[in-house]
């Protein structure tokens, strides 16, 4: 009778193996679970981040050409920059709505609806969201939109500095677009300031 009650606990020692190895099955499944979750999770910010930067780059604007300093009304200083830009890549258009300037102080106004910012900033001031236009050059669809194919001539004006931009003079433009990179200009001035000066 013994010796048969001996042999019947072997069927439990199986049944606490299968319960464990159950166990171990179960937290093993909830770990991978777990681990492919966030590898899931991670890869798609990565995808974001990667879609994110992509955008960016493809809203950038970038220069072609030289950057022209004229003096409008021969004094002596530089009264606006003009300059050619085109986007960076053939990606997303950017607006180019032109500020208004309703009390021509050479600053955009409170409730102007461009989205593009320009700011100038040389060794005593810095002004933002001064005032600017666009001339388009070549391919052209009549809208405000610079599209891929597109460049326009952007004309500064420079009227709104605290002091004039003479000889000798290093200055920064900054063109914010709502989205992308800021494109960065900086230039100086020569030892004389001619009607029209092209800033290499």
């Amino acid at each position: 009778m013994l010796k048969k009650a001996y042999r019947d606990e072997g069927g439990i020692t199986g049944l606490e193996t299968a319960i464990i190895l159950i166990a171990f099955v179960v937290v093993a499944s909830v770990f991978a679970y777990t681990v492919l979750s966030a590898g899931i999770f991670s890869s798609q910010k990565a995808k974001e981040a990667i879609y994110s930067g992509l955008e960016e780059v493809r809203a950038s604007l970038s220069l072609k050409g030289s950057i022209v300093a004229e003096d409008t009304d021969a004094d002596d200083d530089v009264d606006q920059l003009v300059f050619i830009v085109a986007l960076a890549l053939e990606g997303e258009a950017i607006d180019f709505t032109i500020p208004t300037d309703a009390d021509t102080d050479g600053i955009a106004d409170d409730d102007s609806q461009n989205v593009v910012v320009i700011s100038y900033s040389d060794q005593t001031q810095r002004i933002d969201d001064i005032n600017w236009s666009f001339t388009p050059l070549g391919k052209d669809d009549g809208d405000s939109l610079l599209e891929p194919g597109e460049k326009y001539e952007i004309t500064v004006d420079l009227s709104a500095m605290d002091g004039d931009i003479v000889t000798y003079t290093t200055f920064m433009l900054e063109i914010k677009p709502p989205n992308g990179s800021v494109l960065m200009i900086e230039k100086a001035t020569g030892g004389v300031v001619d009607d029209i000066m092209i800033l290499n």
